[in-house]
C-alpha cells in the first residue's frame, strides 16, 4: 500500500553570532541575563549553543515558506533587540572575520561538556554558525529514500549559502571556511546509501548500544533523518546573511524534496552518484560559492552556475507552486546574479583596503555590513 503524501511542514534554525558594538569582536562571555532575557521573550525558541558567543533559534513547525518567513524575521528581530539592551548586535555568518577560537568560553551545560570531553580541540574550534532546514516527512521508509535522492542536489544549495570566507582575521580563499572546520568531527559530510528506514537503525544501534555515541543526534551528516523529529534535516548550508537568501534555501530545499516524492510514486528515481562525485561538487560549492560552475554528472560537463538554477527552478516550479513558494525559489536566480554573503564580505574588505584602511579596519568594516544586514 503506498504511502500518504508527507506534509512537507518546514522548521528553520539560524545559530547567530553575537558582537560587541564598539570592539565588533565576538562578546566571549554575555552576562547570564542576556539569555534568560531571550528565554522570556521566546520560551523554547531560543536555546543557548556550544560557545556562549552563539544563540540558536527555531521557527515554530510551519505550514508554508511564507510563515516561516515571518517567523524568521520576528526571531531575528526579537534576539537583535535583546542583544541591543547589552551593548551587543547579532550577525548571521558562518564565521567571524577575525575573532580567535582560543578567546571563547563555552556553556557550562553537561550535554556540551560532555562533548568537550569526547572531542577536545575540534570541539572548542568550533566558531561556525550554519542553518538547519528541517522538512515534515512522516514515513520513514520514504525519509530515507529522499536522503538518499536529494544528495545530489546539496552542492547546489550550499553554494547558494556560503557565508564564511574569513577565519581568525585572514582571507582564507574560500567562499565557505565553515565547512573546513566542522568536518574535523567525526560522523560529518555525505551519509551513506541505505536500502530502507531498518538498515538505518541497525547502522546507528551498532554505535549506540556499545555506547560509541548516545543516540542519533550524533551524526552530524550533511542532510540527517532527525532524531527528534519526523523531518528530514538539511544541515550542509552556511547562514545566510540575507534573510530571503536563507528562506529560498529552505524553498528550494522543499520543493526538491516534493519533485523526488512526486517522481518516486510515479516509479521513477533521480539517478544516484557516488560520494565522490557528490563530494567534488561539494568542494567546488565550498570552494568558488556561485562564481564558477558546477559538474552536471548527466552531461558529464561543468555547468556555469546561473545555467544549473535556471534548470534547478524548472525542474521544480510544479511542485513550488503547488507548495506556495515559487516566488522564493525564483529568487534564487538573483542570488546568483549578485552573489552570496561571502561575495558581498570580500567586497566590503577589498573596498576597505583599496581605501586606506588596515587589514583589522577594513574586518571591522566587514562585521558592520553583517551587523546592518543581518536583522531586515
Amino acid at each position: 500500500m503506498a504511502s500518504e503524501r508527507p506534509t512537507f511542514t518546514v522548521g528553520i534554525e539560524e545559530e547567530y553570532l553575537v558582537v560587541d558594538r564598539e570592539s565588533r569582536d565576538l562578546v566571549s562571555d554575555p552576562p547570564p541575563a542576556f539569555m534568560s532575557s531571550l528565554e522570556d521573550i521566546l520560551g523554547g525558541q531560543v536555546a543557548p549553543e556550544f560557545l556562549r558567543a552563539q544563540v540558536e533559534i527555531g521557527t515554530k513547525v510551519c505550514s508554508s515558506i511564507p510563515e516561516a518567513r515571518e517567523d524568521l524575521i520576528r526571531l531575528r528581530r526579537e534576539v537583535n533587540n535583546a542583544a541591543s539592551t547589552h551593548g551587543y548586535a547579532i550577525i548571521a555568518a558562518s564565521t567571524h572575520p577575525f575573532a580567535r577560537w582560543q578567546d571563547q568560553k563555552t556553556t557550562d551545560k553537561e550535554r556540551y561538556n560532555e562533548l568537550e570531553r569526547d572531542m577536545q580541540a575540534v570541539l572548542r574550534r568550533l566558531v561556525i554558525s550554519g542553518m538547519h532546514v528541517h522538512v515534515g516527512i512522516e514515513d520513514e521508509e520514504v525519509r530515507i529514500d529522499l536522503m538518499n535522492q536529494i544528495k545530489y542536489f546539496l552542492p547546489h544549495l550550499y553554494a547558494l549559502s556560503t557565508s564564511s570566507p574569513f577565519w581568525g582575521g585572514e582571507l582564507t580563499g574560500l567562499k565557505s571556511y565553515r565547512k573546513s572546520v566542522f568536518k574535523a568531527l567525526p560522523r560529518t559530510g555525505l551519509p551513506p546509501d541505505f536500502s530502507s528506514w531498518g538498515e538505518y537503525q541497525r547502522h546507528v544501534n551498532v554505535l549506540v548500544s556499545p555506547g560509541v555515541i548516545e543516540d542519533a543526534t550524533r551524526l552530524w551528516w550533511d542532510v540527517r533523518p532527525s532524531a527528534r523529529y519526523p523531518t528530514l534535516e538539511l544541515r550542509i548550508a552556511d547562514i545566510c546573511t540575507n534573510l530571503e537568501d536563507g528562506v529560498t534555501i529552505a524553498a528550494l530545499y522543499q520543493s526538491l524534496l516534493s519533485m523526488l516524492n512526486r517522481r518516486r510514486t510515479q516509479n521513477q528515481r533521480w539517478r544516484q552518484y557516488t560520494s565522490m562525485l557528490i563530494d567534488e561538487n561539494i568542494w567546488r560549492a565550498q570552494r568558488y560559492g556561485i562564481s564558477e560552475p558546477l559538474m552536471d554528472f548527466g552531461i558529464g560537463a561543468l555547468v556555469p552556475f546561473a545555467d544549473l538554477m535556471e534548470e534547478l527552478i524548472d525542474l521544480v516550479a510544479e511542485d513550488a507552486e503547488e507548495l506556495g513558494c515559487l516566488e522564493e525559489v525564483q529568487h534564487a536566480r538573483e542570488i546568483a546574479s549578485r552573489g552570496t554573503s561571502s561575495d558581498h564580505q570580500l567586497e566590503v574588505y577589498h573596498e576597505a583596503l583599496g581605501t586606506g584602511s588596515t587589514q583589522q579596519e577594513a574586518l571591522r568594516a566587514v562585521v558592520d555590513f553583517l551587523v546592518e544586514r543581518t536583522v531586515v
